[in-house]
C-alpha cells in the first residue's frame, strides 16, 4: 500500500465502525420525534415528497438520464479522489444556492426543492461512480448507488442492514435478482423522507426558509459525498486486493 492508501484505509476503518454502531438513545429519540412530526404534516405534503422520491428512484433504476459519463480508467486512487472532492464541492455549492433560492420563495418553492435536490444528489453519485471506475450501465451498479443513498440518509438501524450488504458487494451483487422491480424502493422512500423531514420542513417557514435551505442542502450534499467516497473506497480497495491475489 502507498502512504495515501494507508491513510485512506485508516479513515475508512473509522467510517466502517460508525456504520456498524448500534442505535444510540439519541437515535431512538430522534426517530420517535420524527414519527410524531409526521403525524402533524398534511397528507398532501407527504404524498408530494413520496411521489418525488418514487419518480427519482424509478429514473435511476430504469432511465438513462443519469448515464452520462463512462468509467474513468488509468488513474491512481489519489488522482481519482482529487477529482471526486472537486465535484463534491461543486455540488455542495449548487445545492446550497438552489436551497437558498427555493427557501426564499415560500411554501411551494420550498416544496419544489425536494425533487430538485434529489436529482442533484443522484447526478453527483453517478459522477462519483464513474470517477472510481465503475460503469453504471450495469443495473447492479445503480443499485449500489441507491444503497449509498440509504446509507447516508437512513436511521442507524437501517444503516447497519444496508452496510452489511455493501461490505461484501462482490458476493451480494451475484445474489441480486435479474428483475430490478424487486428493489425495495418503498423502504428507501420512507427512510429518506423520515431522515430529512425535520430539517427540510423548517425550510418552508417564512423568513428563515432561505437560510435553512442553504445550510441544510450544503450539509446534506456533503454528507452524501463523504458516504459515497467511503463506500467506493471500500470497493476499490477490495477489488484491488482481489486483483493482486489473482
Amino acid at each position: 500500500m502507498s502512504p495515501y492508501e494507508t491513510s485512506v484505509q485508516q479513515e475508512l476503518s473509522r467510517w466502517q465502525h460508525q456504520m456498524q454502531k448500534p442505535p444510540s438513545t439519541a437515535n431512538r429519540l430522534s426517530k420517535s420525534l420524527q414519527t410524531r412530526l409526521n403525524r402533524l404534516i398534511p397528507d398532501k405534503i407527504h404524498q408530494l415528497i413520496t411521489n418525488a422520491i418514487k419518480q427519482m428512484t424509478r429514473g435511476v433504476l430504469f432511465g438513462a438520464g443519469y448515464l452520462t459519463k463512462p468509467p474513468v480508467e488509468g488513474l491512481t486512487l489519489p488522482q481519482r479522489e482529487a477529482t471526486v472532492v472537486e465535484r463534491i464541492n461543486f455540488y455542495k455549492k449548487v445545492g446550497a444556492a438552489e436551497g437558498g433560492a427555493t427557501g426564499a420563495g415560500g411554501l411551494w418553492w420550498g416544496l419544489a426543492d425536494f425533487p430538485l435536490l434529489l436529482s442533484l444528489k443522484m447526478k453527483m453519485l453517478f459522477e462519483i461512480a464513474a470517477l472510481y471506475g465503475y460503469s453504471v450501465s450495469d443495473y447492479r451498479e445503480r443499485l449500489f448507488i441507491l444503497y449509498i443513498f440509504q446509507l447516508a440518509f437512513s436511521s442507524q438501524e437501517r444503516r447497519q442492514e444496508v452496510y452489511r450488504h455493501m461490505a461484501d458487494w462482490a458476493k451480494h451483487s451475484r445474489q441480486l435478482p435479474e428483475d430490478i422491480n424487486q428493489f425495495d424502493w418503498l423502504t428507501f422512500q420512507q427512510e429518506y423522507r423520515d431522515y430529512i423531514d425535520l430539517a427540510k420542513m423548517a425550510q418552508l417557514i417564512p423568513g428563515i426558509g432561505a437560510a435553512v435551505g442553504l445550510v441544510v442542502n450544503y450539509r446534506l450534499v456533503n454528507q452524501l459525498g463523504i458516504t459515497a467516497m467511503n463506500a467506493y473506497r471500500m470497493r476499490w480497495l477490495a477489488d484491488r486486493a482481489s486483483r493482486l491475489v489473482e
